[in-house]
């Protein structure tokens, strides 16, 4: 592994693509949309973590719920906010071991159990330690919930499909806080306690679903093959990829390739653990990457935004709740456009790319909003708060090129599965402690030094910039298991995929009988 910033060399052609029936799409096959309909159920977990944070936003511009609990400002309005976090930091201990030792769909089932017990405590909500309470249990359990529900999905998917359904998970977050949003500008209007509880309500809907539906879902195959029942996977690759047939080449290379890396995976059995995590060259650097990416997504000036919205529209004259909540509600359906445009192009230019673009997107549109900002609070400048709104709307398209879409997808496919549960585990843990901080210090540094606090952000974009050119290597066009080498090297990425290979009949890589060319393994090196 080079020294220097990361890219990857070589043919980057997916080595199974010539395996792949160009008939079979997922708008025409039956079997591929029943699938796909699976794992809309498990996207809209994400849904459910997007509502909270909106619906937040929007209760503290509701004069009802300001009015219930008697207008919280500084530490007790972050304590609202924070308290889903702490729940999550609670949980993380326990998920992954739930994850790795019930299965993807157990783990899910026990995190929308909880999540339905905790919006029905919300709704009945009767003081503020009542409310903090099932807040606490809303966060403890969409851990669970959140910690599975990617890896199915990722596990699960068409292996053309996989990238970007996997990065259309985290894009769902938008959904979740589009209803959110429009729900509290639609009861804003009631006179009594229902203004805020029915959009208390609501947040439970996604997880009602899952506790009804998920055991019918079918359970990942590599969870399966890594439990020894092989047989079971693949009748679920076969039945969903290849309408049955076992024997599809397809089917087979999949099927070989995740026994390989399970063999692989079972040498270092006995080291498995929160240690293993950092071991080895290529996990340390996959453990840098996904933690700097993790805390990126919440400290890149976002969480202003995310969750105290009103207070920036208050910092810049624009008071108004009808206004305030009807900004928000668009604001979300301009985000969800762009991270689903996106989701369906990471696979076009690739994951560096995208990162890269983003963060330097990112950090032009926050300047704008900082020289704006600045212009508000010296001048009182109307233009300027309408051009600080326009900021906010073209960063996020910026920060949705990458941010919302790949963070999690980046993060399951560089991992290999003996560690996918506990590496995604600290991916959370870590989004959960900038959360923290985030939501209850950001309302205490905007008000104390208003429009200057955005110069700490600018100057953390920067070295975002950095960070992300040296560290985000390029994955696109390969299934999970070749990704996930990649950090190893070259030799164990040739392991992998050769033995698939070589289990269908292919002396010699796919690429290579296709093409007559030599196929090339990607390796890291320096630039």
């Amino acid at each position: 592994m080079g020294a220097g910033p990361a890219a990857v060399s070589g043919s980057s052609v997916a080595a199974y693509q010539h395996l792949l029936d160009p008939n079979r799409k997922w708008y025409n096959n039956r079997r591929l949309i029943t699938l796909n309909a699976w794992l809309v159920l498990l996207l809209i977990t994400s849904s459910t973590n997007g509502y909270d944070g909106s619906m937040m936003n929007g209760l503290q511009s509701l004069p009802t719920w300001q009015n219930y609990f008697n207008h919280p400002t500084g530490g007790r309005l972050g304590l609202f906010n924070i308290i889903q976090s702490v729940g999550n930091l609670a949980a993380y201990p326990f998920a992954p071991y739930i994850t790795d030792g019930l299965g993807r769909r157990n783990a899910i089932l026990l995190g929308a159990a909880i999540m339905c017990i905790a919006t029905a405590l919300q709704t009945a909500t009767q003081n503020f330690g009542m409310f903090i309470g099932a807040r606490f249990l809303i966060g403890f359990g969409l851990a669970f919930a959140h910690n599975a529900a990617p890896l199915l999905t990722s596990e699960l998917s068409y292996p053309s499909y996989r990238a970007p359904l996997t990065s259309t998970y985290n894009s769902l977050w938008y959904s979740g806080a589009i209803v959110a949003a429009w729900s509290t500008y639609g009861t804003f209007k009631i006179p009594n306690t229902w203004a805020w509880r029915v959009p208390s309500l609501l947040q439970g809907i996604p997880s009602v679903l899952q506790v009804a539906l998920i055991l019918f879902c079918p359970e990942s195959p590599r969870w399966l093959i890594q439990k020894g029942r092989d047989e079971q996977a693949l009748k679920i690759l076969a039945h969903y990829h290849a309408d049955g047939n076992r024997d599809d080449p397809l089917v087979q290379y999949e099927y070989e390739e995740i026994r390989a890396a399970v063999e692989l995976d079972k040498k270092f059995k006995d080291e498995i653990g929160y240690k293993t995590l950092f071991s080895t060259p290529g996990n340390r650097r996959r453990m840098i990457t996904v933690i700097g990416i993790a805390f990126f997504s919440q400290w890149s000036g976002n969480g202003l935004v995310s969750y105290y919205l009103n207070k920036v529209f208050d910092a810049i004259k624009i008071t108004d709740p009808t206004t305030q909540l009807l900004i928000n509600g668009i604001l979300q359906i301009w985000n969800l456009g762009w991270a689903l445009l996106t989701s369906f192009l990471c696979e076009r230019f690739g994951r560096r790319v995208l990162f890269l673009t983003s963060v330097a997107g990112m950090s032009l549109f926050w300047m704008m909003q900082t020289i704006c900002f600045s212009q508000v609070a010296k001048n009182g400048d109307s233009n300027a708060s309408h051009a600080v709104i326009a900021g906010i709307f073209l960063y996020y398209a910026a920060y949705d090129i990458a941010f919302t879409p790949l963070i999690v997808t980046y993060t399951v496919e560089i991992m290999p599965l003996n560690i996918r549960a506990k590496a995604f585990n600290i991916f959370n843990f870590t989004i959960s402690l900038s959360l923290i901080f985030n939501q209850y210090v950001n309302p205490i540094a905007l008000d104390a030094i208003g429009w200057k606090y955005y110069l700490v952000y600018q100057c953390w974009l920067i070295f975002e910039g950095a960070f992300l050119w040296y560290f985000v290597i390029e994955t696109k066009g390969r299934t999970l298991e070749e990704t996930s080498a990649l950090f190893d090297g070259q030799t164990v990425t040739e392991e992998i995929a050769g033995k698939a290979a070589h289990h269908i009949g292919h002396a010699d890589t796919p690429d290579e009988k296709a093409s007559g060319d030599v196929h090339e393994e990607p390796t890291l090196e320096k630039v």
